[in-house]
């Protein structure tokens, strides 16, 4: 396993396990099984609604003695309606009750889309629209700025809640807005990445500027098929450069694309329940692709997108919220 260093010399794991879509009844046990393959990094989230399950698999995990909580980098993050300081660290203070655990290693601000607030004995996780049961329901924006939730964000750092924050889902301008009015400077950024969309200034900007960049959906169409977000005809492993390079080396084309992940400088967390999927995404460190490799997959690029508020909170939620150009 490599890590990938933060600015302040700690380790983040350069593979971990996505959360994201594992049904509540399956997560502690994928959460034990990707423990007893070796991983050691759990990315989470509130709006995944399942993290008490989760908690109960880092719970059963440390008891059978598979790890210690020192050893596991655990990760959440901060859902779109408590952006406001008011709400930061309740938020916060419930994520880390339901994971079960005294700190968080990273918390990240989710999205940069304030919402209104919902009060968890309405709806938890309160998900997008403020009143799922109006007539024509909607979402609802809320008037926070980012450096005002940024600014409640550092203030679980200053209390020893959380070792590292950071963001996800932002772009370029963003990120060089939030470097300049940061306290506590970001340590991730955690962005949809793979090779139909490389982001590769952004990338770049992140490394001059010692963030660590996480990317979510490695393996791009796969996580968004089920969703109806994408179709099969989208698969990046179906890719002639890609399938041909997995020949060459043994190793499946999954394999191939995740490896081109960690080998350009990201952290990734791909989502799988099945043990044998746990075992091959971790087996990435023994091979490595050429600069011929990486440039050809790199060539796939065509900035395609498949997580975009842009585009699924209209037809989904019936309000637009496009925060991409």
């Amino acid at each position: 396993m490599t890590v990938l260093s933060l600015r302040n010399g700690a380790q983040m794991p350069s593979v971990g396990l996505g959360l994201w879509k594992i049904p509540k009844e399956d997560a502690a046990t994928a959460v034990v099984d990707a423990i007893k393959a070796g991983y050691r990094h759990l990315d989470s989230a509130c709006d995944y609604g399942n993290e008490v399950e989760v908690g109960q698999g880092i719970a059963q995990a440390i008891k059978e003695g598979l790890c210690t909580r020192e050893e596991l980098w655990i990760t959440s993050k901060l859902w779109n309606t408590f952006h406001s300081p008011d709400h930061v660290s309740a938020a916060f203070e419930k994520t880390r009750r339901d994971l079960g655990v005294d700190y968080l290693d990273l918390y990240l601000i989710h999205f940069p889309i304030a919402l209104e607030f919902v009060p968890f004995e309405t709806r938890y996780p309160p998900e997008w629209f403020y009143d799922p049961e109006a007539a024509n329901p909607v979402m609802q924006f809320a008037k926070v700025s980012l450096a005002d939730t940024w600014a409640a964000m550092e203030r679980l750092v200053d209390e020893g809640s959380v070792k590292h924050i950071g963001v996800c889902n932002y772009n370029t301008a963003l990120m060089r807005d939030l470097v300049n009015y940061a306290r506590i400077p970001p340590s991730v950024l955690q962005i949809e990445a793979h090779p139909y969309l490389s982001q590769t200034a952004l990338l770049s900007f992140c490394q001059r500027n010692d963030i660590a960049v996480t990317a979510f959906s490695p393996l791009a169409a796969l996580s968004y098929v089920e969703l109806g977000m994408a179709g099969q005809s989208d698969s990046v492993l179906s890719e002639g450069v890609v399938v041909d390079i997995a020949k060459r080396l043994n190793k499946t084309a999954a394999q191939v694309v995740l490896r081109w992940g960690i080998q350009r400088g990201t952290a990734i967390i791909p989502k799988t329940t099945k043990p044998a999927r746990l075992i091959e995404n971790l087996s990435l460190f023994d091979f490595a692709l050429t600069e011929e490799d990486m440039t050809a997959i790199g060539a796939l690029n065509a900035n395609r997108r498949f997580n975009d508020p842009g585009v699924f909170c209209e037809l989904a939620f019936n309000t637009p919220c496009p925060i991409y150009e």
